[in-house]
């Protein structure tokens, strides 16, 4: 069973974020988000909230239909950065002149599926 989480508006560059999430695409939920706790860039934190709350949509999930639920079976199956809307400013420069500022957003998303519906077979 798929679980996917996004969050939209995020004010941080998609090319940096981008380097984040390809720490995580492929991984398994929990090590994904022992990961995202201890690596450096600004952009971690945001993403490891969105696959924290994908985690937590699994569940949810889990218990409408009857399901046992384990978050070690669960794995990034995709992760992805998509550009928002830019944020335009303006700075002012030497001789009455400004410059300016765009401040980017992004739209992240997280799909989490078990095991082995990645791999095409079961374990």
């Amino acid at each position: 069973m798929e679980a996917k989480a996004q969050a939209r508006f995020v004010r941080v560059t998609p090319q940096k974020a981008r380097r984040v999430v390809d720490l995580i695409r492929g991984k398994q939920a929990t090590e994904a988000v022992a990961v995202l706790k201890f690596a450096p860039q600004a952009a971690s934190e945001p993403i490891r909230k969105v696959v924290e709350s994908a985690i937590a949509n699994a569940r949810v999930k889990a218990d409408r239909a009857s399901v046992a639920f384990d978050e070690q079976e669960l794995v990034v199956a995709q992760a992805f950065v998509d550009e928002g809307p830019t944020l335009k400013r303006f700075r002012p420069r030497a001789q009455g002149r400004a410059s300016q500022i765009l401040k980017r957003t992004s739209h992240i998303t997280v799909v989490l599926a078990p095991r082995e519906d990645t791999k095409g077979r079961a374990r």
